[in-house]
């Protein structure tokens, strides 16, 4: 990809500087499409153009937050965090919008858009441009289609359905044409083309030398299809919740992981360490479990600085700090067993302790999930290399790295946690990491599986096999096997935001099963208090009262402003809005 950039920046200016210009494309009069298309290298310089309007994910949320503070998963002393916890998005302004993106799109509509239009501008011209090459043609082609698709899944995601468009469109397109489809309609294509995409035989399976690093592969459409078939199945978007459509999602991640394991793909032996590097390429790496990762050359110091804990020097923001909600959905190790049943109080300060856990509340913080020490810094965690030494982590009042309850400043955790998920506490602030944001892996699959299966047709041998794959990498005992469907899918979703934590599914999970008035209207944290005698105690409390949780918080607004291009969005925009 690297070796066309420069093509790339003088492509950029193609596109004219109007409302429409994610719909549309003009050539400038200096390059045309005739131009390009004769090339070679231009060509695939086009095609890294649409790879060029993926967002950069991760922590570039807000005041470079991650996704998971916009959700129960942590809370961030954050401009935009605050806003939309405050319920103040609105058609005509979306805090989720507000990026460190450093160049790119900030406007997730405009940005899929803009990727959907820069494919069916490359498909539409792709087969007579100047590649010598028929195996290089069919897979461009592949590539671009599969980006479509990728756009298509994440717009309608975060927008509900919209128009399936698969040419360019002209200056003189007649957008009154343009009809929300259902959100069915939408999926069927997005699977059509993944499924085109997988029968491609010119499509690798594995990106296998470092020049191709971050293109599509077969394994991505793979992906795409079973996530958009999951999303399909759940309640938001399957009231009646017919059973053929959770049969479907099953099927497709069945299908999607035999044919990956059998090229290759396993889960990584190591949770933590696998957060902490770049994905390394060759036919036979040691990271079989990515599927994609979002391309980026280095990631910015900054990081370092603003994910931090206030002990270490040079440190700027604490970030995202973990929620006690998230705390207390890893299950003790031994046992296998959850903690909680679940809160006596709607402001969750009163658990209700699960006694066949084994779980002691004076020692919250002992025999967890592995996963817990490998996402979270908690009160009594040994964090490596403060000024050269091992420093014992200190929240509780008083302590180095102490809960603040007020929100004065970024330099301390309001939850009593901070985050180590992606963290290499070995590197001083200020040193780049060397971790990328794995948008798509293999666990994920499993999950899917595990639960499409379990809705489908119970916690069946099926089912079981997938979710304890995932709990078995991590050293935790199976799921029992006497589990009811009901039981399996609590469960189930409590394994997908353990083993995904802060990897940007929370925040869409609790949306497609319809969960958001009990999950977000608050998050809580731990005040631990430091005795005379070194002994803690600790006291449950509200760290942050939400308003972004009512059944219009399901889906975003359509812009006001696209209400204006496209009447039927006018006429049909999304429920509450």
């Amino acid at each position: 990809m690297k070796n066309i950039l420069r093509i790339f920046i003088v492509l950029s200016f193609l596109t004219a500087g109007c409302t429409k210009d994610y719909l549309n494309i003009t050539p400038d009069g200096r390059t045309t499409l005739d131009d390009i298309f004769k090339d070679e290298k231009r060509t695939e310089a086009y095609l890294n153009r649409i790879y060029g309007q993926m967002p950069s994910y991760f922590w570039k949320y807000g005041f470079f937050d991650f996704l998971a503070p916009f959700s129960d998963e942590a809370y961030a002393h954050s401009g935009a965090v605050m806003a939309w916890s405050a319920g103040s998005l609105n058609a005509s302004g979306n805090p989720l919008h507000t990026h460190q993106e450093r160049g790119k799109g900030v406007y997730h509509y405009g940005t899929f858009w803009a990727g959907i239009r820069d494919a069916n501008v490359f498909l539409q011209n792709i087969q007579t441009a100047n590649i010598p090459s028929a195996t290089n043609r069919e897979r461009f082609r592949a590539e671009a289609q599969l980006l479509r698709a990728f756009y298509y899944w994440e717009l309608i995601k975060e927008y509900g359905p919209m128009p399936v468009v698969t040419a360019p469109f002209t200056n003189d397109f007649d957008y009154t044409t343009l009809k929300r489809p259902s959100f069915q309609d939408c999926v069927n294509f997005i699977v059509k083309e993944c499924d085109e995409v997988i029968a491609n035989n010119s499509m690798p399976i594995r990106i296998t030398t470092e020049a191709e690093r971050g293109r599509f592969t077969k394994a991505v459409a793979y992906a795409v299809k079973s996530q958009a078939l999951l999303y399909n199945a759940s309640p938001l978007w399957n009231a009646s919740n017919d059973k053929s459509k959770w049969e479907a999602a099953s099927l497709a991640a069945q299908s999607a992981i035999n044919a990956l394991t059998t090229q290759g793909y396993s889960l990584v032996d190591n949770y933590g360490d696998y957060f902490l590097s770049k994905t390394d390429i060759s036919s036979s790496p040691r990271d079989k479990e990515t599927i994609y990762e979002i391309f980026e050359g280095q990631i910015d110091p900054v990081f370092s600085i603003i994910n931090s804990i206030p002990s270490k020097p040079g440190m700027f923001k604490v970030g995202a700090t973990p929620s006690q909600e998230l705390v207390d959905s890893y299950d003790m190790q031994a046992t296998g067993e959850p903690i909680i049943k679940g809160y006596q109080d709607a402001d969750h300060t009163q658990p209700i302790f699960n006694p066949a856990a084994g779980y002691d509340p004076s020692k919250p913080y002992l025999g967890r999930d592995p996963r817990f020490y490998a996402t979270v810094w908690y009160n009594g965690a040994a964090y490596d290399n403060i000024a050269g030494n091992v420093h014992i982590m200190e929240t509780y009042v008083g302590g180095a790295d102490q809960l603040l309850k007020a929100p004065i400043g970024w330099a301390f955790t309001r939850t009593g946690y901070y985050l180590r998920k992606f963290i290499d506490p070995r590197l001083q602030s200020g040193q780049p990491e060397d971790t990328r944001w794995k948008k798509y892996r293999l666990a994920e699959l499993y999950l899917n599986l595990a639960e499409a299966e379990n809705e489908a047709n119970g916690p069946t041998t099926i089912a079981q096999n997938a979710v304890n794959k995932v709990r078995f990498r991590a050293n935790m005992p199976n799921f029992p096997t006497t589990l009811s469907q009901q039981e399996f899918q609590d469960r189930i979703r409590k394994e997908r935001r353990v083993e995904l934590a802060f990897e940007e599914h929370r925040f869409w999970d609790v949306r497609r099963w319809k969960i958001l008035d009990k999950t977000d209207k608050l998050v809580t944290g731990m005040e631990i208090t430091k005795q005379p005698n070194n002994s803690f105690t600790y006291a449950r409390f509200v760290t942050e009262r939400r308003n972004a949780w009512s059944d219009k918080f399901l889906i975003m607004p359509i812009p006001i402003k696209e209400t204006a291009i496209i009447p039927d969005f006018n006429l049909n925009q999304n429920p509450g809005w």
